[in-house]
């Protein structure tokens, strides 16, 4: 069987959760053994061998992940404090996460013809990093080897979810546990949101044979308008 590679990116509060969420259980309810790495980085804080985890139909992951690098961009690197880190300090850690992750599970799940669902990626890092205050070319992004790794294992199929970056605010203030990432601001979510819904980005992805896919979050569509369109975008994906 072919692996298939789902990875989910877009704006924080657009939706990215939902629809990997909504993919896990569809994939559940029709037999498929899922391995949610999530879950496994939060209690372990550290991955799985392949092996261990090697009979299961489906791997659920994240990025930045739970384990060690991830857990110190998530509680350290882009949390707002009076400890800064530069550009390229928060693309290394990045990298290097997304690397081991991609060595120890994408890349053997990929080989033995997984089903992987990913909310975000390396696109993040090519959106968000060159337009943080201390700047990195996004050439120089792109060549950090965790960077390089993962776009020689690009997704199959890259869903982007659209929302206008006022109702990501909205969405973000109204959760109950707020990370207060240096991101959340909304002059800098209206940029991010034009690089993801850029020209170049898809045309980037669809050179290493991705399949490139928006998703429209946008009110009036709810929760449920989102869930049913991402099990459609991916059942027809499969087809293809």
């Amino acid at each position: 069987m072919k692996a298939k590679f789902i990875m989910v990116d877009g704006l924080d509060g657009s939706g990215k959760g939902t629809v990997i969420n909504t993919l896990k259980y569809h994939l559940e309810k029709k037999g498929k053994k899922i391995f949610d790495l999530r879950e496994h980085c939060k209690q372990h804080t550290a991955f799985p061998e392949f092996n261990e985890i090697k009979e299961h139909d489906v791997i659920v992951s994240t990025e930045p992940t739970y384990s060690y690098i991830g857990k110190a961009i998530r509680e350290e690197i882009v949390k707002e404090s009076e400890r800064k880190y530069s550009g390229l300090s928060t693309a290394y850690a990045f990298a290097l996460d997304r690397e081991v992750l991609y060595k120890k599970i994408i890349i053997p799940a990929i080989e033995n013809g997984k089903i992987i669902l990913q909310e975000r990626g390396v696109v993040s890092s090519f959106v968000y990093q060159p337009v943080q205050l201390e700047r990195i070319s996004l050439r120089d992004i792109m060549d950090l080897p965790g960077n390089r790794l993962a776009m020689k294992y690009a997704p199959s199929l890259l869903i982007i979810t659209k929302v206008d970056p006022q109702v990501v605010i909205h969405r973000l203030r109204e959760r109950q546990k707020q990370d207060h990432a240096i991101f959340e601001k909304l002059v800098f979510q209206r940029q991010i949101a034009e690089r993801y819904e850029s020209d170049w980005l898809k045309k980037l992805f669809e050179s290493k044979g991705s399949k490139v896919k928006f998703l429209d979050t946008n009110y009036p569509k709810t929760v449920e308008d989102t869930q049913k369109a991402a099990i459609n975008m991916f059942e027809e994906f499969c087809k293809e």
